[in-house]
């Protein structure tokens, strides 16, 4: 089995040295000094307490790799339409695509069934690039649950969470998304494989749609924005928004705002990726995260004040802070 992980950062780079201890045949895909660290030196990850540095294959060039069984993408959802080109001869004709991104996936009315059955998201498909170019038959879906980091290049610090749901856009168990659980459970890690994905990529959303764009207006840890009033009811009022539309399209969450909110605090003084992005001078991922529920209002016939509103500021402060750089 031929796994590339395309997009080795912080995430990537960690389920792709788990699998290179595993044995599994992993090549990694990355940029700059992270990339060139690799190929020098291995890849080396810091988990509880112990380091290890494997040897792996990366290469900055995705056509020198050949066609793979398991293409997995770890790459922020703004950064997959710009480079769709050079994913492409990594997939043979029995390649599957693995959505590892945050945010609502370019394909979720893929197999979805009802009225919006191939429906496409222009906020984070911009072009249909990703649904003409990939093709949604291709993807097995992944919700990413840990957190990692790059401490420094060709080091990977794991944080904490070891699982990586996955799931056919149909919901059934298919013998593709089985033997890559299993590669993933030999390499140490949890790969369940989810009949209802589409209901943990909402779970997951509902925090990362209001919690990141609020950070990124306030500059709050979460244990600071979920404990406010203020911000804590802004933070409930997109997320009520947003459950109404979700659930309008099937969706069942297991838990309710206020438990969603509280999980939110008890993480403490964390930063939210979308405010780390924007402290780095790096671009947010404003569509995927927010643009796109907003949009999924516009298909439902779902009003989204809060989310308008949040949405409109956070794009402000995108431009200002890109105009700052």
């Amino acid at each position: 089995m031929r796994i590339c992980i395309f997009g080795a950062g912080a995430i990537g780079g960690y389920m792709g040295a788990k699998l290179a201890q595993a044995g599994a045949e992993v090549s990694l895909v990355a940029r700059g000094p992270h990339l060139a660290a690799m190929q020098a030196r291995g890849l080396t990850l810091i988990e509880e307490g112990r380091t290890t540095t494997v040897p792996v294959r990366a290469s900055g060039d995705p056509a020198e790799l050949g066609p793979q069984d398991y293409v997995i993408l770890t790459l922020k959802a703004h950064s997959v339409p710009p480079v769709v080109p050079q994913i492409l001869p990594l997939l043979g004709p029995g390649s599957t695509l693995v959505s590892g991104v945050n945010g609502l996936p370019w394909w979720y009315f893929h197999k979805a069934g009802g009225q919006l059955e191939g429906a496409r998201l222009a906020s984070v498909d911009p072009g249909g690039v990703q649904w003409e170019g990939f093709g949604p038959d291709r993807v097995l879906g992944c919700v990413v649950y840990p957190a990692a980091e790059v401490s420094e290049p060709g080091t990977i610090r794991h944080i904490e969470g070891n699982r990586f749901s996955l799931g056919e856009p149909s919901g059934e168990k298919s013998a593709r998304a089985v033997a890559l659980s299993e590669a993933l459970a030999a390499a140490g890690l949890k790969a369940p494989v989810r009949p209802r994905l589409r209901d943990e990529i909402w779970v997951k959303l509902w925090g990362n749609l209001s919690f990141n764009p609020i950070s990124a207006l306030t500059h709050a840890t979460l244990d600071l924005l979920c404990t406010d009033p203020g911000t804590r009811g802004v933070a409930r009022a997109m997320m009520l928004e947003a459950q109404a539309i979700a659930e309008t399209l099937g969706v069942r969450f297991p838990i309710d705002v206020e438990r969603r909110i509280d999980g939110g605090a008890a993480v403490g003084p964390h930063r939210t990726s979308m405010l780390q992005d924007l402290e780095a001078s790096r671009p947010m991922e404003i569509e995927a995260l927010v643009g796109s529920v907003a949009e999924l209002g516009r298909l439902v016939g779902l009003p989204t004040p809060t989310i308008d509103t949040v949405l409109a500021l956070v794009r402000l402060r995108a431009k200002v802070a890109e105009a700052a750089r």
